[in-house]
Parts: structure tokens; C-alpha cells; sequence
């Protein structure tokens, strides 16, 4: 199988390293040219696009789709909707947020909750689902939407906060984020190409939505690191992307990824993550 990656970034380029064995070929995008082990980098920007992409996706098996929409529109269907279409991918794995349900008030929600985007950015994405799906309804590819929490993992996750120094113990009383180890994410990948399901959704995200202060708390104390003061929620330094995070309230759940794809979270909540991560 030929896999083709749009974007290699935090999450897919994780996928990447963990299931490379699975694939003969690996072609991805980056911004800026470079070079990385077993796969081959094309650049694909606002600014320049690679002319052997369009041959490396006549090739794909499997395409996995981990860029932003840009100005209301997804950037690969933009350039190469039509060479998808026309191609042999038989999986297409659309890498999306947990954001397109908005703010819910903290209710428990799932999959067949409605998207109901509050920011201009969500409502981008939602379109670009929708755009990714539609194609997928018009091929007969299997096209799916992966709806990823907040993710956390090596490099990235509450410890580096607060070795840095960066770490705020935001108190905002009812708030709680899900949160998904990018190891768990790419466990959920795999299974899905092994049972591709045309038009699938999926929430990918842990077990355990919990307030941010908490996870702070329990990193601090697991390092043995200095508990930054507890800030209230009105008054902390936030940047207004950060602050927008704060306006939104839900709890996920993420039973479809268990019974259809048989995925065993390593990593059921923040406390598992973390620990594997100190």
C-alpha cells in the first residue's frame, strides 16, 4: 500500500513513524523543503506546490489529509480534487476537530450530535468535511472524518509547560476539555484502514473529560515540579484563540472508535498519558 500524507505534521508524522512498516511508499507534504528517512517530502504551500504530487496521488493507496482549510477551502481539494478522484486511494482519513460541535453547555455528546461551529475557523472546518465526504459519496472512495480533542504527547504535553515556565492552573468552575494522546490517535488510524467505512465520523479522544487545572496539578505533582498559583478564568493572560477554547464546554464520547474499530485507548485518560509520559 502506498500511503500520502497531506501535511506531516505533529500528529500524522507520529502515524507515519509508528505504521511506516505497514507501507511500501510514504509521500508527504511539508511547507518548506527538506528531507526525513523513508519518506519522500514534497512541498505543497500558498506559495509553491511540488508538479510531482499529482503523479505521487495517481499512485496512493491510502491519502491522509492533516492541513487547515485555508480561506473557507480545503488547500488538497482545492488543487487536486480532480486527480484524487480519479486515482486509486480506496481510504482517505480526514483529520478534523472535536471544535465543529461548539459550545454544548458541558452535555455529553457523540457522533450524531450536530456540528454547531461558534468560530469562523470551525465553520471552515466543517465545510471542508463536508467537502472531503461528498467526494467520497461521488467516488465510491472511503472517505473518513476523524474529529480529534485537545492532543497531547511527546513534546507536547503539560510537563514542557511547566518546565518552561508556561504552565497556568486557569480555573473556569463547570469547564472541562477531552484531551487525546497522539499515540491513541494513530492506534485509531490503523484500524480504520483496516475496516474503511465510507462516510464514517469518529470522535478520537480519550475517556475522562476533565477541568485544565486538574491535568496541571497532576503534572506538576507527578514531576516534582512547582505548581503554578491557580489564576481565575476572567483575568488570566490568554491569546484570544486560547480564550475562544475557554467558550466552548462539552464532554465527548468516544464509543464508536471502541465498537467499530476495536480501539483500546493505551491512554484512557490524562493520568495514563502522563505517566507514560514523566
Amino acid at each position: 500500500m502506498n500511503l500520502f500524507v497531506f501535511g506531516l505534521g505533529y500528529t500524522a508524522g507520529h502515524f507515519v513513524a509508528r505504521e511506516r512498516v505497514r507501507f511500501a511508499r510514504i509521500t508527504a507534504t511539508r511547507r518548506n523543503p527538506g528531507t526525513l528517512d523513508g519518506v519522500s517530502l514534497r512541498v505543497f504551500s500558498p506559495e509553491a506546490t511540488d508538479p510531482r504530487i499529482a503523479d505521487d496521488l495517481a499512485r496512493a493507496d491510502a491519502i491522509l489529509v492533516s492541513i487547515p482549510p485555508d480561506s473557507g477551502a480545503d488547500p488538497a481539494l482545492a488543487a487536486f480534487e480532480d486527480v484524487i478522484a480519479a486515482g486509486p486511494a480506496r481510504w482517505i482519513g480526514y483529520l478534523s476537530t472535536i471544535g465543529v460541535y461548539g459550545d454544548q453547555g458541558g452535555a455529553w455528546i457523540d457522533e450524531a450530535t450536530p456540528p454547531a461551529p461558534s468560530h469562523q475557523r470551525t465553520r471552515d472546518r466543517v465545510a471542508a468535511e463536508e467537502s472531503w465526504l461528498a467526494l467520497g459519496a461521488r467516488t465510491g472512495k472511503a472517505v473518513q472524518v476523524f474529529r480529534l480533542s485537545g492532543i497531547y504527547g511527546p513534546g507536547r504535553n503539560a510537563f514542557e509547560k511547566l518546565r518552561q515556565g508556561k504552565a497556568q492552573r486557569i480555573v473556569k468552575p463547570g469547564q472541562v476539555f477531552n484531551r487525546i494522546h497522539v499515540d491513541d490517535i494513530a492506534t485509531t488510524l490503523a484500524a480504520s484502514l483496516d475496516r474503511p467505512r465510507p462516510g464514517a465520523i469518529y470522535n478520537v479522544t480519550d475517556d475522562e473529560p476533565a477541568p485544565p487545572q486538574d491535568v496541571t496539578a497532576f503534572a506538576a505533582d507527578l514531576a516534582g515540579l512547582p505548581l503554578p498559583p491557580a489564576v481565575d478564568f476572567d483575568t488570566a493572560t490568554l491569546s484570544p484563540m486560547a480564550r475562544s477554547f475557554y467558550g466552548e464546554n462539552k464532554r465527548v464520547r468516544n464509543r464508536l472508535i471502541r465498537e467499530e474499530l476495536g480501539v483500546d485507548l493505551a491512554h484512557p485518560t490524562y493520568r495514563e498519558g502522563l505517566r507514560g509520559l514523566v
